[in-house]
Parts: structure tokens; C-alpha cells; sequence
């Protein structure tokens, strides 16, 4: 295949309307995980997985069982299964958000399974709670695109997060920023943000470098790589990094690449894989992190 078919073209004006309500969607699925998961370190415990056919919660945990609910971006449906032996499916296209939020809440009530979440969205400007939101916009073509480009991502990630040996996240998904993404951490604590809200408070309390890919959003749309370290060394702008079409945006506060230069290279894997190299390296060594001592030695 070739690189274009493997990072196809996503323009933030193409699909955003299907993005949005493909998203609070995504918030139903992700809060229920919320509502039901022990809280785990930097907020780990709410986070969603990229699988091979769309978006997996991965196991939660209800009484003395385990369930899990699977987005098929290629069917384009939702299936819930249970270690009861119990599998159930909804659609995922052709409903509203508010459709979307019922249909769960019903087939988890049929599974014996009750939960309660917090209807309104969380890290997105002017929220609809979702039991009223009706938008359900959806482009198969388009979310089915979305996706392939996580699935690519993910690999990549993957490898660039093998070559480290500390405190690491696993390649996930949260559903609040809608972004696929793996975090690094030095291994000191430090002080979250000034007049953080809760999110922040335990999801930037140690010393880390994050890294990721997002489709866009009206702030900056279009769909981009992007990294930060945090807490940021005084210089973090003054940081030249490679590959040549990286940069370091002040308005965002993030190193980016954006996903079109990735797409007319001839090694879209390459490109990434130096861009987060890059943007950690020099980052983390302006941060004072003991890099040497958290590289992994790899085998052979």
C-alpha cells in the first residue's frame, strides 16, 4: 500500500460536523468507564484503546463481573459483551447523540448492568448534556478514515515508546481532548498548573513529556502530531527541532507536525518517528531529565 492509502486525507472542514458527534458519543462510552473503573494514576483508568476493527474501553470492571464496549468503525456499530456470557449491538450511524446515549444506557440496563454518568461533556467549549443532544452527523467514508490514521499512529507510537525504560502510559485514547495518545514521565513530582481544575490537578502532577495525534479542532483545525513537556523549560520556544516542517507553535504551547507534511513524505513513519525523538530529546534535556538513564536497552 502506499502512503497515502495508509494516511489518507482528512481535512478538518471535510468531516468536522461527524467528528463532533462522533465524539460526544465517544464521552458516552468513555464516562461509563469513569463511573465504573478505580481511579488509576493521571486519570489512566478512563482512557479508551485503539483495537483491530475501531475503539475498545478495554475491561470494566461491575460487581463480580467484567464487561467491555467495542466501536466498530467498520461495521460501524457498537458491541457490548460480557463476562456473563451475554453480547449485545447497537448502531453507531443513523442515530443522534441523545439516540446514542439511550440506546447504551437501555442495553446495559438489559444486561443487568447500572450506571449513572455525568450527562454533560467534559473539555469542549459550550457542552450539550448528551441525554438532549441531537446531532448525528456521520460520514462512514470519513470516521472509517479517522481511524485507519490511529491504527497507523499507533504503531509508531509504539515504537517510539519501546525505546524508553521509565514510568510510560500505554498508546491510548482519551475521550475528553478526542486524541490518540502516550505519555513519558522523568520520575519527579511536580506542581500542576495554577488554578488547575481537577482534570489537571492529578493529570499533570508529575514531570512528563506527552505526545500525540489529533484530528483538529476550531481552535487549530487541522488534523496534526504534537508533543509538550511539562513542566517547560523557559527556552521551550526558542527549541529548534527537525524534521524541517516542525515547529513550535506559543499559541498551542506544543511542538507539532502537521498530518498533510506527514502525507506528502516518502516516509510518513520516519517523519513522525523524528519529530517525537527530536521534540523529546530536546526538551527533556532543556527539562534537565537524566535521559541516558531512562533509555532502554534493547536486546541483540
Amino acid at each position: 500500500m502506499t502512503s497515502v492509502t495508509l494516511w489518507p486525507k482528512l481535512p478538518y472542514e471535510d468531516w468536522h460536523e461527524t467528528m463532533d458527534a462522533l465524539h460526544m458519543k465517544m464521552q458516552v462510552v468513555g464516562k461509563i468507564k469513569l463511573a465504573l473503573n478505580p481511579f488509576l494514576n493521571h486519570w489512566w483508568n478512563v482512557a479508551l484503546y485503539v483495537d483491530a476493527s475501531g475503539i475498545t474501553s478495554g475491561l470494566i470492571p461491575y460487581k463480580n463481573s467484567i464487561f467491555e464496549i467495542n466501536c466498530d468503525f467498520i461495521r460501524h456499530n457498537v458491541t457490548i459483551k460480557s463476562s456473563n456470557d451475554i453480547v449485545k449491538q447497537i448502531q453507531l450511524e443513523s442515530c443522534s447523540v441523545a439516540e446514542f446515549y439511550r440506546m447504551l444506557m437501555e442495553t446495559l440496563n438489559d444486561m443487568q448492568i447500572t450506571v449513572e454518568i455525568n450527562k454533560l461533556p467534559s473539555e469542549v467549549p459550550d457542552p450539550v448534556p448528551c441525554d438532549i443532544d441531537h446531532r448525528s452527523s456521520y460520514d462512514k467514508d470519513k470516521v472509517y478514515k479517522w481511524w485507519s490514521i490511529l491504527v497507523q499512529s499507533y504503531i509508531v507510537f509504539e515504537k517510539f515508546r519501546s525505546d524508553f525504560r521509565g514510568k510510560a502510559s500505554p498508546i491510548h485514547f482519551f475521550w475528553g481532548s478526542f486524541d490518540l495518545c502516550g505519555t513519558r514521565f522523568s520520575g519527579k513530582e511536580c506542581a500542576p498548573p495554577a488554578n488547575s481544575g481537577i482534570i489537571m490537578r492529578f493529570a499533570e502532577n508529575e514531570e512528563n513529556f506527552t505526545f500525540g495525534f489529533w484530528a483538529g479542532n476550531k481552535k487549530y483545525p487541522k488534523p496534526a502530531f504534537y508533543s509538550y513537556i511539562y513542566p517547560a523549560p523557559e527556552n521551550i520556544a526558542s527549541i529548534k527541532i527537525s524534521p524541517k516542517q516542525a515547529f513550535f507553535s506559543k499559541e498551542q504551547g506544543l511542538f507539532l507536525l502537521n498530518y498533510n507534511d506527514v502525507r506528502a513524505s516518502d516516509a510518513p513513519d520516519d517523519l513522525i518517528m523524528e519529530f517525537l525523538e527530536e521534540s523529546y530529546g530536546k526538551s527533556a534535556s532543556a527539562a534537565g531529565w537524566d535521559i541516558k538513564s531512562l533509555k532502554t536497552k534493547i536486546p541483540g
